[in-house]
C-alpha cells in the first residue's frame, strides 16, 4: 500500500512539469523578445543586430 501511495504522489507532483514542456518545433523566442538594437530574422529564427545606415 505504501509503495502505491508513493508512486501516486510522485505522479501527481510531476503533472505540472509535463504541462510546462515545450512542444517540438515551436520556439518561444519572437520579435517582441529581441533586445534594443536587434531585429527578428525569420530565416535564422533569431534576433540579429539591426544594420545601421
Amino acid at each position: 500500500m505504501t509503495i502505491r501511495l508513493s508512486f501516486a504522489a510522485l505522479a501527481l507532483a510531476l503533472i505540472p512539469t509535463f504541462g510546462l514542456a515545450d512542444c517540438p518545433g515551436h520556439s518561444s523566442t519572437s520579435a517582441s523578445s529581441c533586445i534594443e538594437g536587434h531585429v527578428w530574422d525569420s530565416v535564422k529564427g533569431a534576433c540579429v543586430l539591426q544594420p545601421s545606415s
